[in-house]
């Protein structure tokens, strides 16, 4: 976008529809329903793509994503004009910097790092906590006693079952996926959440290596990309 287009644009005695008509929106991008900071990355990937010289809209559900892509944008080196369409609706608009794609290119640790709080909190839905993602990697709790740690697995298994909103996902991975299988004292505190609507994923790779492929009693087998999705798109993470 020429400098002069771009300082037109955003002439503050010009009207906001007719901004929005004259300015080509080239990529847009939907991260409503999306927990932080997917937004941040997804929209980052989205500005490298178009090499920052094309304009971006990104649609988001609160006011915290919006204050993190304004942030993005001034990492950039971009404008970004935001606007709210409703409560759960916000628009953000990235606009070309007059360097284009000499802005900065700041790595997404960074960006992330000075990105506010993004804990939006969520009513449950259906006794659910929607982005609540509690991690199991071991058949055990703690250490060293053995015995004694997988009393204490079992117990918070227990627990969780009966907590009232439960988890989202519940996630299985390495020793933890013993838990799933046959023989497991926990399968039946699985199986009463999973019939609430929680989903139970257990690592593949895991099973095959402790030979319990074909002794998974509850959920579904999973793999390392789904619960490296599930585990960075999730609101909270519990480890026991």
């Amino acid at each position: 976008m020429p400098c002069d287009r771009l300082r037109d644009w955003n002439r503050p005695d010009k009207p906001r529809n007719l901004r929005k008509q004259e300015a080509k929106v080239m990529k847009q991008l939907d991260m409503r329903g999306k927990a932080c900071p997917m937004p941040v990355i997804e929209t980052k990937k989205i500005l490298e793509e178009v090499k920052k010289a094309e304009e971006v809209r990104v649609l988001v559900d609160n006011e915290i994503a919006v204050q993190n892509l304004t942030k993005l944008a001034g990492h950039e080196g971009m404008k970004a004009l935001s606007e709210k369409h409703s409560d759960k609706e916000f628009e953000v608009t990235f606009l070309p910097s007059e360097s284009g794609a000499d802005g900065p290119n700041v790595p997404a640790e960074k960006i992330l790092a000075d990105c506010a709080d993004c804990s939006v909190p969520t009513e449950p839905e259906n006794g659910i906590a929607r982005g609540r993602v509690v991690v199991i990697a071991s058949d055990r709790m703690g250490e060293p006693e053995e015995e004694l740690g997988k009393i204490l697995i079992k117990g918070f298994i227990y627990a969780v079952s009966r907590q009232e909103p439960l988890p989202e996902t519940v996630i299985f991975y390495n020793g933890g996926a013993k838990l799933t299988a046959e023989g497991s004292e926990s399968v039946e505190d699985l199986k009463y959440m999973a019939e609430q609507g929680v989903e139970i994923l257990t690592c593949g790779t895991c099973l095959k290596h402790l030979g319990l492929e074909d002794k998974l009693q509850v959920g579904t087998v999973s793999n390392m990309y789904e619960i490296a999705e599930k585990m960075t798109g999730a609101r909270v993470v519990i480890r026991p």
